[in-house]
Formats: C-alpha cells, structure tokens, sequence
C-alpha cells in the first residue's frame, strides 16, 4: 500500500471574518506561514521520505504546500479536485448560529444530509477519494502530501472510515496544518492515522 498524507493548509489573513470559501486571494497569516514551517520540520525531523507534494490551487495550499516542498527539492503539483468546497455563503461574514434564523438561511440550511448550502458531501469525497488514489499511483513507493482543506479532508476521512457524512463541523478532527493520513490499496482508501505538528502556534483570533 502507498501512504498518503492530506495536510490542511495553514492559519488565514481574514481581519473581516469572511468566509473566503473558495475566494483565490486570502493568503497565510503570519503565523500560517510558521504552521507550515513546522510541518516541513516535522516531516523532515521524522525521516519521512516525501516523494511528491501536491496543492489546491488556492493560494493558501500553495503556501502551505511550499516549505515541504522546499524540504525536499520537489517541485508543487496543482490538482483542482482538492479544492475547497463550493458554499453559498461564501464572500459573506462567517455566519452566528443566530443568522441561520433568517428567512433566506433557512432554505439555505434546509437539508444538512446534501447539504442544501454547498457542494454535496458525496461529490467531494468522490473527488477527494480520486485525487487521493491517483497521488498514491504517481508515488507508490514513497509517500505523497497534498494540501488541502479542512470540509474535504473530513469528507475524505469519513468516507474511508465508512461514518457518515452528516455531522457537527466544530467535531471535525483537522486543525490547522494537521496531517490526516491514508494508505492506498488501488482505490481502496483505509484511514491511517492523524496528527497536528503545529498544534504549538498559537492561531490569532
């Protein structure tokens, strides 16, 4: 089996609070950019033999995929398919449960099982689940990162772990710059383990 490692880009620039979604110019933090750094250190310090790092296109993945990168004298692939979910609220202020109340947001939230506000749950962990096993072909012998974000990551885990889709996002195990790791057998996608090597720096708020 190959290992895959699928790595949550680093903390974001957003004074606003907006919820940037799949917007391309919100960029690392100050302390994103440290987040990546531990990573790469982290992969480094632990002997794992990275053959290939790949990244969302979104400039936030870029960034946090280009320590690692530089680590190991590789080059970053793009792959449009570990892109942020698509969500109607994105470009707005990042929602209060209170909001949610609203007449509009109530047919926006109408249906978590699809869900009703974005990019349905099973599209994303058949692209997620793709982009995985495709990395994991390009590099069998030597592990692969991908960067990308934290709603497909979970959907990804969820799909390997057979749970279901429908869930609370503040129980989602995948912290900023955490790895959630995966072993490929051909398509078969078996969860191999979750760690958050930049636990330590502190996110702002």
């Amino acid at each position: 089996m190959s290992r895959v490692h699928v790595l949550r880009h680093g903390h974001v620039h957003n004074p606003d609070g907006v919820l940037y979604g799949r917007l391309p110019e919100f960029r690392l933090s100050d302390a994103g950019e440290r987040m990546a750094q531990a990573v790469a250190d982290h992969l480094v310090a632990s002997g794992e033999q990275i053959g290939r790092v790949v990244a969302s296109p979104l400039l936030r993945a870029q960034q946090t995929a280009a320590p690692i990168a530089a680590a190991y004298g590789l080059d970053v692939a793009t792959d449009d398919r570990v892109i942020e979910a698509g969500n109607i609220f994105e470009g707005e202020r990042i929602p209060r449960p209170v909001d949610f109340l609203r007449p509009r947001n109530l047919w926006r939230v109408r249906n978590p099982r699809t869900p009703s506000w974005g990019e349905p749950y099973v599209e994303q962990a058949a692209r997620m689940r793709a982009a995985i096993a495709d990395a994991a072909a390009a590099s069998p012998d030597v592990p692969t990162v991908i960067v990308s974000h934290q709603l497909p990551i979970w959907v990804a885990r969820c799909s390997a772990e057979g749970r279901s889709y429908v869930h609370d996002p503040r129980s989602r195990e995948c912290a900023l710059a955490s790895l959630t790791s995966f072993d490929v057998d051909g398509d078969a996608l078996t969860f191999a383990g979750y760690c958050a090597p930049a636990a330590h720096i502190e996110a702002p708020k």
